[in-house]
């Protein structure tokens, strides 16, 4: 499947910003998946514009300011064509790199939009993401000093990540919330417990990031080991790891088998299970899948064109329930851990 038609679009929210219905997860062009060529990720940005994608995703905390940094020329140079989404709220220490903390205070938020807009070049962002619930801190209090930023034109829309359904409405009481990204995918659905159908209750958009599973769903490797970068955080995440990487690549078969019939990849089988997500829930969904590649990014784009059918979908929709391990070590950081 090579169609390069550009994307159509949707809503981030009711009546809010038009994005292109597939984004582009930027993490990996800064950390996390190993060493990446800076010339080629760049490359994959322009890319992206001239295929439809519209939205680019990334966050303070991806290379510690990097990805951030790296997006600046970028998105000042097509700043009337890019939706530019960031997030706050995962902190690290520069001496411990395996430290992850979470905090909503509003003083944290307030110093943390104004780095983020420092590093990116520009005057306002248009998706501003709580990264990460800290729950020493009412939700109520941090979208209210989340709407004061959008009064004060430093934020266009708001988002939140990895909320539960519960939170997600006490959210949008105080002001409305564009989006909720959380993982969702073939091997990761806990999210359509509660935060899919308050999304859908409430008109919020939803943003699947991991969407391909960390690339698991690529089918391109069986075992953790087969990482080639030691750098690779997946080496660590349980589903990569041990009898759970060979039990997980065993479920592969059906996406697979659907993919050679339609001659496609099973990527863009799994991509466009996750594509189907909005009308089986009745909400936007845009997904949000990295790479750092012109040619998976060209692969990816065109999975959104890819309808599967009622047949199809019964076949892959047992998979989620069979997979081996939890997404995270440490599932207390989800919305999942919360339930």
């Amino acid at each position: 499947m090579t169609t390069t038609d550009t994307l159509p679009t949707t809503a981030l929210g009711a009546g809010g910003i038009e994005v292109g219905t597939q984004g582009l997860g930027c993490m990996g062009m800064s950390e996390f998946y190993g060493e990446s060529d800076l010339t080629e990720s760049r490359a994959t940005l322009d890319r992206a514009l001239e295929l439809g994608v519209t939205l680019f995703d990334t966050a303070d905390v991806y290379g510690s300011g990097h990805n951030e940094e790296f997006l600046r020329d970028f998105v000042r140079a097509n700043r009337d064509r890019v939706v530019l989404a960031t997030k706050f709220g995962i902190v690290r220490k520069a001496d411990d790199p395996t430290f992850r903390g979470i905090d909503n205070s509003p003083e944290y938020i307030r110093a943390a939009v104004d780095a983020s807009l420092r590093r990116l070049g520009i005057d306002t962002i248009d998706l501003y993401y709580m990264h990460r619930r800290d729950v020493r801190v009412p939700i109520e209090d941090t979208v209210g000093v989340l709407a004061e930023l959008v009064a004060a034109g430093k934020v266009r829309a708001l988002g939140l990540s990895e909320v539960t359904g519960a939170e997600l409405r006490a959210a949008h009481a105080v002001h409305p919330i564009a989006a909720v990204q959380s993982e969702w995918s073939l091997f990761s659905r806990d999210v359509e417990n509660t935060a899919v159908p308050a999304a859908a209750e409430l008109g919020v958009a939803f943003v699947p990031y991991s969407p391909l599973g960390r690339g698991f769903l690529t089918g391109s490797f069986k075992a953790a080991s087969e990482l080639a970068d030691a750098n690779d955080f997946r080496r660590a995440m349980p589903r990569f790891t041990g009898d759970n990487a060979a039990r997980n690549a065993e479920l592969l078969t059906p996406v697979r088998a659907i993919a050679e019939e339609r001659g496609v990849t099973p990527a863009q089988v799994a991509l466009a299970w996750v594509h189907s997500r909005a009308a089986a829930h009745d909400l936007p969904v845009i997904p949000i899948p990295g790479t750092r590649s012109r040619k998976r990014l060209a692969d990816n784009v065109a999975a959104a064109a890819l309808v599967l059918s009622a047949d199809e979908l019964a076949t892959l929709e047992p998979i989620a329930a069979q997979v081996a391990g939890n997404r995270y070590a440490d599932m207390s950081f989800t919305s999942a851990g919360r339930e």
